[in-house]
């Protein structure tokens, strides 16, 4: 069964910055999908690539609604 991946709105915002520039929201998505397992605790996963090139990490936690993206943070 496919996770559902949720985007806080914190993280929506950080999407405009100038530092994650370049990377979307599909990008998100395909990152936070590939992470295998449950996150139990709020975690920081690095080396994530974007369709454009542009190199991030994820913070996501597991919640009982889905995987919840807490931020993005652009190389």
């Amino acid at each position: 069964m496919e996770m559902k991946i949720i985007i806080t709105e914190h993280a929506r915002k950080r999407l405009r910055d100038f530092r994650q520039d370049k990377i979307t929201t599909a990008d998100i998505i395909s990152a936070a999908s590939g992470i295998p397992g449950r996150i139990p605790t709020a975690t920081r996963f690095r080396g994530f690539f974007a369709k454009s090139g542009r190199m991030f990490d994820i913070v996501a936690k597991d919640i009982p609604a889905g995987r919840l993206i807490i931020t993005i943070i652009g190389k």
